[in-house]
């Protein structure tokens, strides 16, 4: 029995981290791989759908409409913020970067401002259960399979849409799809707005399991990152397979060594594939497709 629950338990460390490698960087690759552009706020946007989360359940809303809002809250500010901002900086790789370090600031402090260094938050549903030794939360062992959701969402999305078509022609060759009649100034709106929703709604999913902070965001973005290296461009055949080798490195090590070295694994994870794979597995498995 106590096997079974050391395994079990592996198990269920490898989806908790692949839940949150993937629910992580698909907002943050949906952006990069069709806009090109690094979004350094993505936290915030992830900030932005917690803390709506939070307060609207706290109001009496059901948590899962909660969750929605703050999902469609973090939404609207990416329109916003695209139509002011970002849309006058593409194919400006490194002015794009600077402008949404600089957003991501302006909305740490100005959330510092407004509501304090924290709020409180709100407690995680389901309760947990037991298994040998261990407990575990329910609501945790959930999450993976919403993350698997989520990319079968986006899989339809893509390539049973007339939108995914057209923002996948928008990805390969925004000029010629341009030339086409293909509105591209919207496709990138909605995009950004997708991206941004998508971070929201991580945030929405995870507010009741850590503590709402300014700098939450913080708390994704390295591994949001890691995961878009590592994937590539590629969000459905980069995200998902670099999500799923990252947290079994992750795992097993954590497992081993600790916390720290799992940290480490990653990292140094990027810095192999960077070198030998430039342009991350989603192409190697485009190029083998």
């Amino acid at each position: 029995m106590t096997a079974l629950a050391t395994i079990y338990s592996l198990i269920y460390q490898f989806g908790d981290n692949f839940a949150y490698l993937v629910l992580a960087a698909l907002g943050l690759a949906i952006i990069f791989g069709m806009m090109g552009v690094i979004n350094l706020a993505h936290g915030e946007f992830i900030m932005c759908g917690a803390y709506v989360t939070i307060v609207t359940a706290k109001q009496g809303l059901p948590l899962p409409l909660a969750m929605l809002l703050g999902a469609l809250a973090a939404a609207l500010a990416g329109i916003v913020i695209e139509r002011l901002v970002i849309r006058h900086l593409y194919d400006r790789l490194f002015d794009s970067v600077v402008a949404t370090w600089a957003i991501s600031l302006i909305v740490q402090q100005s959330m510092l401002l407004l509501a304090g260094p924290s709020i409180e938050g709100i407690s995680t549903p389901f309760g947990s259960f037991v298994f040998g030794e261990y407990s575990f939360s329910v609501y945790r062992a959930i999450l993976p399979v919403v993350a698997i959701g989520i990319l079968a969402a986006l899989y339809w999305l893509f390539f049973r849409t007339n939108y995914g078509i057209c923002a996948r022609a928008t990805m390969q060759n925004a000029r010629m799809a341009q030339c086409l009649g293909l509105r591209t100034d919207r496709l990138y709106s909605l995009t950004f707005a997708l991206g941004a929703g998508l971070a929201g709604l991580t945030g929405a999913l995870y507010a009741p399991t850590m503590t709402a902070v300014p700098t939450m965001g913080t708390n994704f973005i390295v591994q949001a990152f890691v995961s878009v290296v590592v994937g590539g461009a590629n969000v459905i055949a980069g995200t998902t397979p670099a999500a799923g080798i990252l947290a079994i490195i992750q795992t097993a090590l954590t497992a081993s060594y600790g916390q720290l070295f799992g940290q480490i694994g990653l990292l140094l994870t990027v810095i192999i594939v960077i070198r030998l794979m430039p342009q991350g597995l989603g192409h190697l498995f485009g190029r083998s497709r």
